[in-house]
């Protein structure tokens, strides 16, 4: 898009906070950086709209702020006048969403030096293996590197010995062959393996389209639900 001349401005927000509410600003000293590390520093979420008052990451025990050092995991809250009332004649949903004077928005996420926050996944779309969490997030954006990728969208399936594995649900490009599906789902896991640590890479990898709403986002939850139908991930015999 940058070669085309667009500047793309990410922007991230829910229904419950009106909207885009954070936005990751362009810095001037950005624009001498390589297209690739650009590209890093632009799809974080960013930092709060000025309209929005508070913009944090907690840790979701202790509900203090984690350290703005990129890898502390906690979740995404908010609070202002743009930031909704509560959900209609729901007490108990919203004495959970805005505890401790918080709006929580059940995204999982760092907060960076410099102050910008990243999404690192749901809070429901972590998956935990042999006690390990995976964010389904960054499978999906190392996955969206293999060339016969187009879509790919990364669920939690039952392992008899992990408790969970990644499932990796793939929409391939209309320019490959889709009758060597088995050996192209071979060769994603071991673009895998060469790109993530080992117990991050897809033990089932399931072709074809994937389901969406109408304004085109994935719907997870069908696909989790189709990978509870397809059972456990089998425990080698070997």
């Amino acid at each position: 898009m940058s070669r085309l001349g667009f500047r793309v401005t990410h922007t991230y927000g829910l229904s419950e906070t009106y909207g885009p509410s954070v936005v990751c600003a362009q810095k001037p000293e950005w624009d001498s950086l390589a297209p690739d590390v650009q590209a890093r520093l632009q799809a974080r979420q960013g930092v709060r709209y000025i309209g929005l008052e508070g913009l944090d990451i907690i840790d979701p025990k202790t509900l203090t702020p984690v350290p703005s050092d990129g890898k502390s995991i906690g979740e995404i809250v908010m609070r202002g006048n743009l930031v909704m009332k509560g959900y209609l004649k729901n007490p108990k949903a919203n004495d959970e969403a805005f505890a401790n004077g918080w709006y929580h928005s059940g995204d999982l996420g760092v907060k960076h030096t410099d102050g910008y926050i990243e999404v690192k996944d749901r809070a429901k779309d972590i998956i935990i293996s042999g006690g390990e969490n995976i964010s389904s997030l960054e499978v999906e954006s190392i996955l969206y590197g293999h060339p016969a990728v187009l879509e790919v969208s990364v669920v939690a399936r039952a392992d008899e010995r992990w408790g969970e594995s990644p499932c990796a649900f793939v929409t391939l490009k209309e320019s490959i062959d889709k009758s060597k599906e088995g050996e192209m789902a071979e060769d994603i896991m071991r673009f895998c393996r060469a790109k993530m640590p080992a117990y991050w890479v897809p033990k089932s990898v399931v072709f074809g389209s994937l389901p969406k709403t109408s304004t085109g986002k994935i719907q997870k939850h069908l696909l989790r639900a189709k990978a509870k139908e397809m059972g456990p991930v089998k425990k080698s015999r070997m």
